[in-house]
């Protein structure tokens, strides 16, 4: 059944990818196979379908989507974190004219079960590139009193909530995505967002910050895009203070996390001031464990495998941290040997390190993923990208056991971008995968960007745009393709 599905107008690459996450989640794909078969044993890619109203972008907020009964829809709404709401549609029009013969033609037996006597009901007016007084939103509620509403309104706690749902047209110049012609919907509520999670889990409300914690909001979306719930369980390998496994905790599932800064996952800045404290002040389940351990030395023992239902992360890229692991510069350069640390200073030890590149680090990320997540399992991480005449590079890591599902680009400045990239785990583990691996991973750093391997990243980003390859031109063809209205730039 198609629903109208009304976005947030933020974060535009990241909409669809969440719906479709939770709609695999929830069962809808599992279900569909099973109705249609499975053919030579293979599955297509699990998407839903999409389609857009009359008229509108394809970055509007206003979507079609198709899902198998209200119960899924519901589901999906309340875990979504970009979603405003989902929609029965009863009409769409340019005019209320066409609206109400639209609303008039919708089955009968789709809306008398909400018309009843013994059911109250609300109806509200929503718009989208536009303001309206009180008195323009009650003409337009009493102009639907057409439909045979036999119930008592009920402002509070109704049983059956409807929308009105109204666009303005481009020609307003409101700084929005191009709409041809004005479009007016309405529909009856199947289910809406849950937001005030984001208030509630806020970073500036938060026990123990770091330096480069993730955003609440962006924590959830990483969270659905894992399809994180009871019962997985849930790895970060960069935990830090904990942001991302406060979020898969959230949603119920086990978290376990890891760092290579022993003074972050151990001390913290006091008993009453750690990673753990993060959760405590939530009311969530504690971790099952937060190790000291190097990405590029996991602490595994040999053929531990498939461990994970989920690995989700925000790898050290330079911008404001820098990745670190073991070793120290005189160990790696063979100045000094290795060495045990003597008993009585192990309590207060703290390893010395060393600098770790991007690529080194994202190959050891995959490596560690192929061979500790399930079938099926999922890595979620972010990946950065420099952009250059308004476009990015799409040379993305990769790995013989994992397919890309989906990457969600988020624009940070002229130059910078992160994309958060969903990569599911599709084949078993093996030494001549991992040696695959290795020599996707060789040619991969070799044609990859210069600044990957060295590490420039950071001074690409904050440089001056004079110092720009592209100079001044460069500053003004990008500020030139910058689309005229709000979206990837929220």
């Amino acid at each position: 059944m198609w629903y109208l599905c009304v976005f947030y107008h933020r974060l535009l690459d990241y909409r669809k990818p969440e719906v479709e996450s939770l709609a695999e989640l929830f069962g809808v794909f599992n279900s569909r196979e099973s109705e249609s078969g499975r053919e030579n044993g293979n599955l297509e890619k699990k998407c839903l379908q999409w389609r857009l109203p009359q008229y509108h972008h394809p970055d509007s907020p206003f979507h079609f989507v198709d899902l198998p009964s209200d119960d899924i829809a519901r589901k999906v709404a309340n875990r979504s974190i970009l979603v405003k709401g989902v929609y029965e549609l009863w009409g769409e029009g340019s005019t209320y004219e066409e609206l109400e013969e639209a609303i008039k033609a919708y089955p009968d037996e789709r809306k008398l079960p909400y018309l009843t006597s013994e059911s109250t009901f609300k109806i509200t007016i929503d718009s989208f590139g536009k303001v309206m007084s009180s008195k323009e939103q009650n003409d337009r509620i009493q102009s639907f009193s057409y439909i045979p509403f036999k119930g008592r309104v009920n402002l509070r706690s109704p049983d059956h909530k409807f929308w009105v749902l109204e666009t303005d047209d481009s020609g307003s110049n409101n700084g929005l995505p191009p709409v041809d012609q004005k479009r007016i919907f309405f529909g009856r509520e199947v289910g809406t967002a849950d937001r005030k999670l984001l208030p509630t889990y806020q970073l500036k409300s938060r026990t123990y910050l770091g330096p480069t914690a993730m955003d609440a909001e962006m924590a959830f979306l990483m969270a659905n895009q894992a399809l994180t719930a009871p019962g997985k369980l849930v790895y970060d390998p960069f935990v830090g203070t904990g942001s991302i496994l406060v979020a898969a905790a959230h949603f119920g599932a086990m978290t376990m996390g890891a760092d290579i800064d022993i003074r972050v996952v151990r001390d913290g800045r006091g008993p009453d001031c750690n990673v753990w404290s993060n959760f405590k002040q939530y009311g969530l389940p504690m971790p099952l464990g937060l190790l000291r351990a190097d990405n590029n030395l996991p602490p595994w023992r040999p053929g531990l495998k498939e461990v994970f239902d989920a690995i989700i992360c925000d790898p050290p890229y330079g911008v404001r941290a820098g990745g670190r692991k073991s070793g120290g510069r005189k160990l790696l350069k063979g100045v000094v040997g290795p060495y045990t640390v003597p008993d009585d200073k192990r309590t207060d030890h703290i390893p010395s390190t060393a600098g770790y590149c991007l690529a080194e680090c994202v190959h050891d990320l995959l490596d560690l993923a192929a061979q500790m997540l399930v079938m099926g399992g999922r890595l979620v991480y972010y990946y950065p990208v420099l952009r250059e005449d308004d476009t990015i590079d799409t040379n993305f890591p990769e790995h013989p056991c994992f397919k890309l599902v989906a990457a969600c680009e988020q624009i940070l400045s002229l130059r910078y971008s992160r994309v958060l990239l969903t990569m599911v785990k599709i084949g078993p583990y093996t030494e001549e995968i991992a040696e695959s691996a290795r020599i996707q991973h060789l040619e991969f750093k070799e044609n990859h960007l210069k600044w990957l391997e060295e590490g420039n990243l950071r001074s690409a980003v904050f440089s001056p745009v004079d110092s720009h390859p592209g100079g001044e031109g460069y500053a003004k063809l990008g500020k030139d393709s910058k689309p005229k209205y709000r979206g990837k730039y929220v």
